[in-house]
């Protein structure tokens, strides 16, 4: 996926009624879950700076496994 492929348009909000945003909504909204998720990572990519194509590795030092004593 390319950086390019979602754009925001800053200047297209405009106050409206809930009938507009519904009817809006229905026609943006991406269709599938692969292509929401894939808007999501994009998004994600943007805020936290990293590239698409490579992002970062979790870091599993932060988690601790503990098994429960019963």
């Amino acid at each position: 996926m390319e950086k390019g492929q979602f754009k925001l348009d800053r200047t297209a909000f405009h106050a409206g009624s809930h009938e507009e945003t519904e009817i809006y909504y229905a026609k943006n909204q991406p269709k599938t879950s692969r292509s929401r998720l894939m808007a999501a990572n994009y998004l994600n990519s943007i805020a936290f700076q990293f590239d698409l194509n490579n992002p970062p590795k979790m870091d599993k030092n932060a988690f601790s496994m503990r098994k429960h004593q019963l």
